[in-house]
């Protein structure tokens, strides 16, 4: 959680231009925690909102609160000692990163404390829009995509950054310094070879 003396700049720090944002990162990959604290109102509200999107598609009864969540992924981000950021995209897309190490650990956390209890089958129809909802779904997911990254990098960033990110197509698009098109296509194909990769070990298991 960011203090009163922050709290009281966010409504200065939301009116800064992206150069001035950008500026400010570059200035914290350079060691300048003061940087961070003017950049902090912005970095807390988008990971609020990255939060929000991944958590209403979580089921109602889920354990982890969407305050716990950005709370937890601040934290991580503000003890990052080797952040090099380019622009204020690219941040984004290392906050999607953090925000799903966050999540597939709280899920660990979780499946380490169970006792017994059958897994669930993972259906292709359930999550043909990637909206996995248990923890298993998710540990799924995150396993394939470490399968994909040594296959195909760019497309699990893509992934990455769509999913748990929730940028825009064209904010990735940037970020990876590809088209539009590129992201489009890169986001399908990854969507059919995670699906594939998640439901062989289903399978298998």
């Amino acid at each position: 959680m960011y203090t009163e003396g922050q709290i009281g700049m966010a409504e200065e720090t939301d009116s800064k231009s992206p150069e001035e944002v950008t500026e400010l990162l570059q200035a914290w990959s350079r060691g300048d925690q003061a940087a961070f604290d003017q950049l902090a109102p912005i970095v807390y509200t988008e990971l609020r909102h990255l939060a929000r999107n991944y958590m209403a598609r979580e089921r109602p009864d889920h354990t982890l609160q969407a305050t716990a969540l950005v709370h937890e992924a601040y934290m991580r981000l503000a003890n990052i000692r080797d952040l090099h950021c380019k622009n204020r995209v690219h941040f984004f897309a290392i906050s999607a990163q953090v925000m799903r190490r966050v999540l597939v650990d709280f899920a660990r956390s979780r499946e380490r404390r169970k006792r017994g209890g059958s897994s669930q089958r993972l259906s292709l129809d359930e999550c043909a829009d990637l909206g996995l909802s248990h923890d298993d779904r998710l540990l799924a997911l995150d396993d394939a995509l470490n399968a994909l990254a040594s296959e195909d990098t760019r497309k699990c960033q893509v992934v990455e950054m769509k999913f748990f990110g929730g940028l825009s197509t064209d904010e990735i698009a940037e970020s990876l310094q590809v088209s539009a098109d590129t992201v489009l296509r890169d986001w399908k194909l990854a969507k059919l070879w995670l699906l594939r990769e998640m439901s062989a070990k289903k399978t298998t298991d």
